[in-house]
């Protein structure tokens, strides 16, 4: 199953929960710590329903302090993209808005991963097709659309028994791309 038919069947959870990975694995960007986005993941572990609760809108206060950073003047394409992500995070857990958030998060990750990707052609401006495989994708890019898959396939399947091993998933795409972050930091100094 494609990555849009994936989001399009995706519960309220799935679909949170497929934003937050998104973000997650962007939280090197933004200079955060691996546990950035814990209170985030621990309101849809903690919640009995599909929906979080009202502790999703006073987690997500919390994150957006801690990851508040400057203005975008002069940042980074990628690190307008992820800070984007985070900013555009609806403060209900439901409905169409969570929906456009979980879509809009994995386009704008496979961006970012284009983007940052060394082997990624000059032409970093199109968009990553998410309707097929990964055939002819560069690493970077085809590693992270398999992730955002296996996030949704894992809530799917699993409903909350899946954020613990969706989480596992983000975690090691974060590393991933903190590994990728640092050194470009490194090319450029």
């Amino acid at each position: 199953m494609s990555l849009v038919e994936l989001i399009a069947r995706a519960d309220a959870r799935g679909l949170a929960a497929s934003g937050l990975a998104c973000l997650d694995r962007c939280v090197p960007l933004l200079d955060g710590d691996d546990e950035a986005l814990r209170p985030l993941w621990a309101t849809l572990a903690d919640d009995t329903g599909a929906e979080a609760g009202p502790d999703w809108a006073a987690s997500l206060a919390q994150v957006r302090d801690k990851l508040a950073g400057p203005d975008a003047t002069g940042e980074d394409e990628a690190v307008v993209l992820a800070r984007r992500m985070l900013e555009a995070a609806p403060a209900e857990c439901s409905g169409p808005a969570m929906r456009t958030w979980a879509d809009a998060c994995s386009v704008a990750s496979l961006r970012i991963h284009r983007l940052l990707d060394p082997a990624a052609d000059t032409a970093p401006e199109a968009d990553v097709p998410r309707d097929g495989g990964t055939r002819g994708l560069p690493p970077l890019v085809a590693a992270e659309l398999r992730r955002q898959a296996g996030v949704l396939e894992l809530l799917a399947e699993r409903g909350a028994a899946g954020l613990r091993p969706a989480l596992e998933v983000s975690t090691e795409g974060r590393r991933v791309l903190r590994a990728v972050v640092s050194r470009r930091a490194r090319g450029r100094g």
